[in-house]
């Protein structure tokens, strides 16, 4: 049995314009899963989620059973965790 679905892929080089989206929800927060998260920190899954369970990593929303991270939150813990020097 054969299935037809629709697939939209936001890029760059679109405008929210084109995909018809109300202006409400052109504003809302760039959402990552942990897989993304830990992708763009250069990290593995697993550091991501003991990092979560730790309070060491950033804030992070939980949907249900899903993880989610903002990326506002995510650089601001990076900014957080800049240093200019080894020590304590």
């Amino acid at each position: 049995m054969q299935t037809n679905h629709i697939e939209v892929h936001a890029t760059e080089n679109k405008s929210h314009d084109q995909y018809n989206l109300p202006h409400e929800l052109t504003a809302l927060p760039r959402l990552m899963n942990q897989g993304e998260f830990a992708a763009y920190i250069g990290k593995s899954t697993a550091w991501a989620e003991r990092a979560r369970w730790a309070g060491d990593g950033p804030r992070y929303i939980k949907l249900g059973r899903h993880v989610r991270y903002r990326a506002d939150d995510v650089l601001a813990w990076i900014e957080a965790n800049a240093r200019t020097s080894t020590g304590v």
